[in-house]
């Protein structure tokens, strides 16, 4: 071969080579804003160090050196020597997004840095999958590809709902939920805990609604009782904080109120016979002050200062409150021509506690039109059918998190053959829909964008009486939502290369013993 052959060979090959990694793509999820790969590989070992620069990050450390044992086996070395590889924590306060990092790495080094410890905690998650998807471990050691990441979040709530009334899961399986969607940069988690089939929180003023309103399911109304206690709340609590996750409790009313009325009657303004004792009585003085009671320590127990109250669905069950007295005289006293008037007077009534109690409410959809100062307030938008919804909340004022039924309702079937599930005119959930959501197709202003707070899965678990179904029905697409929810839409890859990276997190929820449909 002459000289000149050679050479066409030599500049074709580093073409190619550079060609091909100028396609790579990174391979974490939620998908970076900005990444470039270094071509080169960081070798992790036993005699690798982290170095957290500022006190401030000492507990993001602790839970790097967990991490890296529990995926890879290997100890991280705590001395520092010249020739050992590192991994950096530092303080860059630069970085103006809160929830912000960048990661730079060589063969030597990878320097994680943010400005606040939640940015340092999401630039860890990320390190943490690019050490996922790194060659096994061999001789001791793994071989992660070098990856340079400048990342921030297009929303601020990154949400996922899970319903307990209706079936209820346990600690260790919430904290399995936790530890999973902090892998993907979820930070609120919405805790359905109480509605018509059990009551599953200790309320110390009111020990009934767990001991009594804890009593069955939807599968089984007998089912023995079942509740966290109030220690397990805060060991909860506390578990979520440490992963960068907010608890935000559901405390359901006037509706949906069942399982409180089994235990303390004399609250009950009545229902149908679909939905016997559905609601609160909204004609009682000493109904307000009751929820009150209630509210007042649950927000001792939740530090996030926000309570989702619901306000759904009342219309199921307040056919009664036509015939009840104490209802009929309110109605005359404030000139109300209907039930409506009622339910909207009884929500801005319990907002108004919340936020004396410093609390923000937050809601159904069905809050939009009570008398309620919108900065007091969060509307959760779900009925995908009434799209006015959305509309006349953001019109109003109130600061929205989106999470219609289509496509983020995870009761939802997610294949066309599943047989357990719900749909909505023959359509259904599929992982490519949340994985494509936008905003595009509503009616969202341009200058209403900021009041957007982000958007949220919701379980609800009707039809999941299972720990493995519930994984199943949530995972991978609860995966799929994360990206949504972080990465901005003129960023986000194509559906295909989602699904190239889903195969590496398939692998570890393997690992972890996380159930899931296969994609």
């Amino acid at each position: 071969m002459n000289i000149v052959a050679k050479f066409i060979l030599i500049v074709c090959g580093i073409f190619i080579s550079t060609a091909s990694y100028a396609g790579l793509q990174c391979p974490v999820i939620p998908l970076p804003n900005n990444s470039e790969n270094v071509n080169e590989s960081f070798v992790l070992n036993t005699n690798t160090i982290i170095k957290v620069r500022d006190d401030q990050f000492e507990s993001n450390g602790y839970y790097l050196k967990n991490s890296v044992l529990s995926f890879t086996g290997i100890s991280v070395c705590g001395m520092e020597k010249k020739s050992h590889s590192a991994i950096v924590l530092k303080q860059d306060k630069s970085i103006a997004e809160p929830e912000g990092y960048r990661i730079t790495m060589d063969h030597r080094q990878v320097t994680v840095k943010a400005s606040t410890d939640a940015g340092m905690f999401y630039g860890i998650t990320s390190l943490l999958q690019l050490i996922m998807e790194a060659d096994s471990l061999h001789q001791g050691h793994v071989k992660i590809a070098c990856w340079n990441i400048e990342d921030a979040p297009q929303f601020r709530w990154r949400g996922f709902m899970l319903d307990e009334s209706r079936h209820f899961f346990g600690k260790e399986e919430v904290k399995k939920l936790l530890d999973v969607m902090a892998m993907f940069k979820l930070n609120r988690f919405h805790w359905h805990l109480t509605d018509e089939p059990g009551w599953r929180l200790e309320i110390k003023q009111y020990p009934k609604l767990s001991l009594v309103g804890g009593i069955g399911n939807y599968s089984d109304s007998l089912a023995p009782a079942r509740f966290y206690t109030q220690d397990d709340i805060r060991e909860i609590v506390q578990y979520a904080k440490s992963r960068h996750i907010t608890v935000i409790p559901e405390i359901d009313m006037p509706g949906h109120a069942s399982a409180a009325n089994r235990a303390y009657p004399e609250y009950r303004g009545g229902g149908s016979a679909k939905h016997p004792d559905f609601t609160f009585n909204p004609g009682k003085k000493e109904t307000y002050q009751y929820l009150s009671n209630i509210l007042k320590e649950v927000s001792i127990l939740f530090p996030s200062n926000m309570i989702h109250i619901g306000g759904d669905e009342v219309s199921f069950g307040n056919q009664q409150w036509h015939q009840d007295q104490g209802i009929q005289k309110l109605m005359r006293e404030k000139g109300f021509t209907g039930l409506k008037q009622v339910e909207n007077y009884f929500i801005a009534g319990m907002i108004d506690s919340l936020s004396q109690l410093g609390v923000t409410a937050l809601g159904w959809d069905e809050i939009t039109h009570a008398p309620v100062d919108p900065d007091k307030a969060i509307v959760f938008w779900w009925r995908h059918d009434k799209p006015e919804e959305l509309k006349a909340a953001l019109d109003n004022g109130f600061r929205v998190v989106v999470c219609p039924r289509l496509p983020f309702y995870l009761d939802f079937v997610q294949r066309y053959a599943d047989p357990v599930g719900r749909r909505w005119g023959g359509k259904y959930n599929t992982l490519k829909d949340l994985y494509y959501f936008s905003l595009d197709s509503f009616p969202v202003q341009e200058n209403q964008l900021g009041q957007i707070l982000g958007i949220q899965c919701n379980l609800w678990t009707e039809r999941v009486s299972s720990n493995y179904f519930l994984e199943y029905m949530t995972f991978p697409r609860l995966v799929a939502m994360a990206e949504s929810a972080w990465t901005s839409k003129d960023k986000q890859a194509d559906f295909d290369g989602f699904l190239k990276r889903l195969k590496g997190i398939l692998l570890y929820f393997d690992k972890k013993g996380v159930g899931y449909c296969c994609p």
